[in-house]
């Protein structure tokens, strides 16, 4: 420690009362104030990472609570991220809801940091019986994309259902039982809609080349095999190699595949590239698969989405 300067013009002058006592207050009153955004006093409404969770959890929820979406329409949930604002709001919340299992890359360092401070959240694809990928370099890993099976995506809702009314207060359980009720219902008849088109598509035609993989729910639900994807990976941050394409086109050739299926969020040019290589003609159809549209885009919702999918699915590998 330095010694105490001797001349008296470089003396410290004395603090006020005022200046002493004021800082000791804010100090006193810092705790009680972070401890309630900590613990949850201030806590208020669902903010939901992906718009397709967002759109399921706003109709179990209902008129119940307050639901934020983070993910805007037609965006990649592997790459979206958030403003200060709204990582701020996920630390408010009374409930997170969010996909999990690597979806939101670029969001999952929020969750974790808003529940580091003590928001509850819920990772919906680790409840409901995660598959893992067999094919292309994250083989082996959990596979995120759950909703391509509209079974677990009914399975997903009444687990929101329950979530909700355990961390969200002044929900009505009833309320939101039912909703999640009803809202099966149609998802029920979602699947049965998508069983009765895919039995209509020869065993030798199914087979599903996307833009990387997704659809691997739908597959083992419906009976298709996966020959493949441009992008051999889980996320759509991953390229593929010259290698890649070439290996993929002659499997492409080999199989007799009508069509490959494009993800709406992500440009279909590698699919069209990988087509050309193939020497064939290879239909590229474009597929609502990870992202919900704008209103009036043909995907707008969980469920036309999905409807969507299978029809172009159908009309593909059948025509």
């Amino acid at each position: 420690m330095s010694a105490m300067p001797t001349d008296p013009r470089s003396r410290p002058r004395p603090l006020s009362r005022a200046a002493v006592v004021l800082p000791a207050l804010l100090l006193a009153l810092t705790p009680a104030v972070s401890g309630c955004a900590a613990f949850g006093a201030e806590r208020s409404g669902i903010v939901v990472t992906t718009n397709i969770l967002g759109d399921i959890t706003r109709n179990v929820v209902g008129d119940q609570a307050e639901v934020t979406v983070l993910m805007q329409p037609n965006a990649d949930p592997h790459s979206f991220g958030v403003s200060a604002q709204q990582a701020a709001g996920l630390h408010d919340a009374e409930l997170i809801v969010y996909n999990g299992l690597g979806l939101e890359e670029g969001v999952l360092r929020n969750v974790a940091a808003a529940e580091d401070v003590g928001t509850p959240a819920l990772a919906v694809a680790e409840g409901v019986e995660p598959i893992e990928f067999t094919r292309g370099d994250t083989a082996g890993q959990p596979d995120p994309h759950f909703w391509t099976d509209p079974v677990r995506a009914g399975e997903a809702a009444d687990l929101i259902a329950e979530t909700v009314i355990d961390e969200v207060g002044g929900a009505d359980a009833a309320a939101v039982r039912a909703n999640a009720e009803d809202y099966r219902a149609h998802v029920d008849r979602l699947h049965e809609h998508a069983r009765q088109r895919f039995a209509d598509i020869p065993r030798e035609r199914r087979k599903l080349v996307t833009n990387h993989h997704v659809f691997g729910y739908l597959a083992r639900r419906y009976g298709f095999e996966v020959v493949g994807a441009v992008v051999p990976s889980g996320t759509t941050l991953a390229s593929p190699s010259s290698a890649d394409l070439k290996s993929l086109a002659d499997t492409v050739r080999e199989a007799g595949v009508p069509a490959i299926f494009a993800d709406s969020s992500q440009p279909d040019r590698l699919a069209r590239v990988m087509a050309d290589e193939a020497g064939v003609d290879v239909a590229v159809v474009a597929l609502f698969s990870e992202s919900l549209t704008a209103k009036g885009g043909g995907g707008a919702t969980y469920l036309e989405m999905t409807r969507h999918n299978t029809d172009a699915i159908a009309e593909g590998l059948t025509g």
